[in-house]
């Protein structure tokens, strides 16, 4: 057993920048066809290769995710072998007290996180059942286990939220052959929105930050991508439900 991918088929949603960036990049490195999803156009081309594919893909539409996962399946040939649902963010919102918050704003961000999940998942299951074999990783974050250093409370609901659809998939995939489990990733400097998230806190807020990891250092988006290739691989083949928090030790 090893993290070797050749002739596998990757999905994965939120390709072009940070963390789908990064995993993308180290499944197409261990021999995988890797088709790529995001709204970032401009963003995706950057990192379209022979071996990954990108489409660009609104997934607040969760029909458009649905149909996505149809056309990776059928330029594919077959079932996708590894679904990791990466898609997710905070939508531009900052922290504002909860009794100002709209419902568009909070809706949009449930959409982006959890409801692209919810599409994701529900279109690749028949496929993968009828193969009798398949991963999903789906991106949580440490917000899906405590409050979120975002501030944004929709936000740290929909990563707990995640949390459970990942949990609760596993039991009902996992008589199929399925394995669906969680990275839940620590605070990674990995785009525009989390670069303006570390500006927005103070020099000492910062180093704070930094002293409460065990490592005594912030992660990198591709500690998350490799972690997410051991979850996917045959290496995790009796893992099951679980999240896995990749945050340097808190």
């Amino acid at each position: 057993m090893s993290l070797d991918f050749q002739g596998k088929t990757i999905a994965v949603s939120g390709a072009a920048i940070g963390f789908g960036r990064a995993i993308s990049q180290r499944f197409a490195a261990a021999g995988a066809t890797v088709y790529g999803c995001d709204i970032l156009g401009d963003e995706l081309k950057a990192i379209a290769s022979p071996q990954i594919v990108t489409d660009v893909v609104d997934l607040m539409d969760r029909k458009a995710g649905a149909d996505w996962i149809a056309s990776v399946e059928a330029r594919a040939g077959g079932a996708i072998d590894v679904l990791v649902s990466n898609a997710g963010g905070v939508a531009g919102q900052a922290p504002v007290p909860i009794e100002t918050v709209a419902d568009t704003d909070f809706d949009r961000i449930l959409e982006i996180n959890l409801g692209s999940a919810l599409a994701l998942c529900r279109a690749t299951a028949p496929a993968m059942k009828r193969a009798g074999q398949g991963a999903i990783v789906t991106i949580t974050s440490g917000a899906a286990l405590q409050a979120s250093l975002t501030g944004v409370q929709a936000y740290c609901a929909a990563k707990h939220a995640l949390l459970g659809l990942t949990r609760q998939l596993a039991h009902e995939l996992g008589p199929h052959g399925i394995r669906v489990n969680s990275v839940a990733p620590g605070f990674v400097r990995t785009n525009a929105a989390t670069e303006r998230q570390w500006a927005s806190y103070s020099e000492e807020r910062q180093r704070q930050i930094v002293d409460s990891v065990a490592l005594k250092r912030l992660g990198t988006a591709d500690e998350i991508a490799k972690v997410v290739m051991f979850l996917a691989s045959d290496l995790a083949s009796f893992v099951n439900g679980q999240v896995l928090p990749v945050d340097g030790g808190k």
